[in-house]
């Protein structure tokens, strides 16, 4: 027989079993209210962006495939890359890196775009040349723009400012440009011999930011140009983003300076003395990616002794075509007048 003791304890157990089960019993109707709740609620967001989707791209169509989210993934690389250019762009502007014709700053220029921009250095005392010049070839007035619109091609006499700045011999260039119209006058730049490389480019900064050609030529006031040649053989080449073309050479560096062609880093070029493939500087053109290159780096731009060496040195490291041609380097003029430089 129990004892009383037995009973009574037995008796708490079996009522505690009860309350945890009543309160199992509980804790699970209420998860399960909360997971049906949010299965609900999953369904019916599911429901409604079914249906904004099936509005946007129509029913039945499938919302983002593969090839769609490489897609989005592709624009928003591209959205990244077209903000920092324009950032770049921005800070170019500001130094004076983009194209004023670009911009619409400089509004003299045609809206139609030149096959090539000639720029004929020049220097103080050679009216003369400059006369024969215009008389041979360019043209003055009318004449010069007919060449600019009817060939696409732009001609300019390409000259510094005195070292005694205002002095006649600015003044004269000054009349005679009123008279012309043919002149870009580098005002940042003093007119010497010496000078000379970095005249050049100077010239195609100014150029490549004020004019939007296919190309840019740079002639001595002493090479007469066929305009009809000249045109035919760069426009062969419009195609090709980076050439330099005109009558490529080598040629020995001189070390003494009592020689005429001395170059005084001469100890630069080697052993061997001699210079590295370049263009001959009577005439040569560059295409206007090699100049805009030239206007944002020419503060960095080494020059050399002579002009010609200097601006093949800027090419060197590049990806750059040198187009060996041969027509700007003839002695006289060809029969069929296939020269485009004399």
């Amino acid at each position: 027989m129990q004892s009383k003791g037995s009973n009574q304890r037995l008796s708490g157990m079996v009522f505690r079993s009860r309350i945890s089960i009543l309160m199992l019993s509980m804790f699970s109707s209420v998860a399960s209210f909360y997971v049906a709740g949010r299965l609900w609620q999953d369904a019916e967001n599911r429901v409604y962006l079914v249906k904004e989707l099936d509005r946007i791209t129509g029913p039945g169509q499938s919302a983002i495939s593969v090839d769609d989210s490489l897609k989005i993934t592709a624009c928003r690389e591209q959205k990244k890359k077209l903000s920092a250019l324009e950032m770049e762009l921005a800070a170019a502007r500001q130094q004076g890196f983009v194209s004023r014709y670009l911009t619409g700053i400089d509004e003299t220029h045609s809206n139609k775009k030149p096959l090539v921009m000639v720029g004929i250095l020049t220097s103080f005392g050679r009216k003369n040349k400059r006369d024969a010049i215009r008389k041979a070839w360019m043209g003055t007035g009318a004449a010069l723009k007919k060449i600019e619109k009817e060939k696409g091609v732009v001609v300019r006499f390409v000259i510094g400012r005195s070292p005694h700045r205002g002095d006649s011999l600015d003044w004269d260039i000054d009349i005679e440009n009123r008279q012309t119209n043919d002149f870009i006058i580098l005002n940042n730049h003093v007119e010497t011999r010496e000078t000379l490389p970095k005249k050049t480019m100077l010239f195609f900064a100014h150029v490549a930011d004020n004019w939007d050609a296919e190309f840019y030529a740079k002639a001595n006031d002493d090479v007469y140009v066929n305009v009809d040649a000249l045109g035919n053989t760069l426009a062969a080449h419009v195609d090709k983003p980076r050439v330099y073309i005109g009558c490529m050479k080598s040629g020995e560096v001189f070390s003494e300076p009592s020689q005429k062609w001395y170059e005084p880093e001469w100890w630069k070029f080697g052993d061997g003395k001699s210079y590295f493939r370049h263009a001959s500087g009577e005439i040569f053109v560059i295409s206007q990616a090699l100049a805009k290159f030239v206007s944002i780096n020419r503060s960095n731009l080494r020059t050399y002794a002579h002009d010609d060496v200097s601006v093949g040195s800027w090419f060197i490291g590049l990806d750059v075509k040198h187009i060996d041609e041969r027509k700007f380097c003839c002695s006289s003029w060809s029969s069929g007048g296939v020269c485009a430089g004399v």
